[in-house]
């Protein structure tokens, strides 16, 4: 796209990608809520609300928040620490490898829509 910028080609495609996200039938998360499932999908376990909150800035209600709803969706679920049976993780599920997969692709399409 010649005569933008990167900083506008970058949000064209995140505006294209997140409108995809919209259109489609599915979940439709918030920044907060996908912020915590790309840390918890990518970054290697274990994951717990009180490593999620710092890691994001935010306070471990917040957290715990997210992941109940989360949760409904099907897209993380908490389980018992194996080393510690006192604290919970947080862990991944099929939903929610299968919908970030989805989101991977809406941003590869829009990317290629956007700065082709």
């Amino acid at each position: 796209m010649q005569g933008k910028s990167a900083t506008q080609d970058i949000l064209k495609l995140w505006e294209q990608s997140l409108t995809e996200l919209v259109r489609k039938d599915g979940p439709d998360l918030s920044a907060r809520q996908l912020a915590i499932m790309l840390i918890v999908y990518l970054d290697e376990p274990p994951h717990t609300v009180r490593g999620l909150a710092e890691r994001l800035k935010i306070s471990k209600p917040a957290v715990t928040r997210a992941l109940d709803t989360l949760g409904k969706m099907d897209l993380l679920k908490r389980r018992p620490d194996e080393r510690d049976k006192r604290s919970i993780t947080v862990a991944r599920t099929v939903k929610g490898a299968v919908y970030l997969n989805e989101f991977s692709e809406v941003i590869e399409k829009s990317a290629w829509h956007t700065l082709s």
